[in-house]
């Protein structure tokens, strides 16, 4: 199990890849911060297991 210490860290194309959804709503779950956002010097950074939690949560609205 991924644990927020050893999560990997995505960029914001990594994540539009996994979700399968385009920049813009990367970025509008970022804002909306229904998706964790880590900066580094600058560079954004999202745990894997931020997707995790977020999928997660779509599943048990959805049911």
């Amino acid at each position: 199990m991924t644990t927020a210490a050893t999560a990997e860290l995505l960029t914001v194309p990594e994540v539009m890849a996994r979700l399968k959804v385009g920049r813009s709503k990367v970025y509008d779950l970022i804002r909306s911060r229904r998706l964790v956002l880590i900066k580094i010097d600058g560079a954004r950074r999202i745990p894997d297991v931020a997707i995790h939690d977020f999928v997660l949560g779509q599943i048990e609205e959805a049911a």
